[in-house]
């Protein structure tokens, strides 16, 4: 096989391969960071949530996110949109109700995760709140990555983010 051809069948067979791979959900890490002014309420230590990558089509990516928070919070609603951010919103349970803090993406999968958090989490008056915001979030072509869906599934907030490549 000359040089050419041995690149075309390498480039066939890895896409072929590739082609077969489901895409899996990565763990989202937060870190919980409580309020100078309340160290000792009582808040969780971290936080899970899920996205993951939908399969390819040409031209850009899409995100699917789920949070299940049941075990610190009530029913997520949606409490704000515009086209750039929505806001979910539940009740925390009794046990966190005086938590005051904020949290953010520390890890994606197993790595640590250094980038501007797009989705961030606010504990304040009773209540949880999970902010998605592609506010300064952009794709490989600079504009800025866009929410397509945006809802709550048996309590849980749900999510689609997409981008150009």
């Amino acid at each position: 096989m000359t040089s050419n051809h041995s690149c075309i069948y390498l480039g066939t067979v890895i896409f072929v391969l590739s082609s077969g791979i489901s895409s899996q959900a990565a763990q989202v890490e937060f870190g919980i960071f409580k309020s100078s002014d309340t160290p000792q309420a009582y808040c969780p230590q971290k936080v899970i949530m899920t996205e993951e990558n939908a399969p390819y089509y040409e031209g850009g990516y899409t995100i699917n996110g789920e949070a299940k928070l049941k075990s610190f919070a009530g029913p997520f609603t949606i409490a704000s949109t515009d086209p750039f951010s929505v806001t979910w919103v539940a009740t925390l349970k009794p046990a966190y109700s005086n938590c005051k803090a904020t949290g953010r993406i520390v890890k994606e999968g197993k790595e640590i995760f250094n980038s501007q958090s797009h989705l961030r989490l606010r504990f304040t008056g009773g209540k949880v709140f999970l902010i998605l915001d592609m506010t300064g979030i952009s794709d490989a072509n600079s504009f800025t990555s866009v929410i397509i869906k945006k809802g709550v599934n048996t309590g849980n907030p749900t999510w689609t983010w997409a981008g150009t490549d």
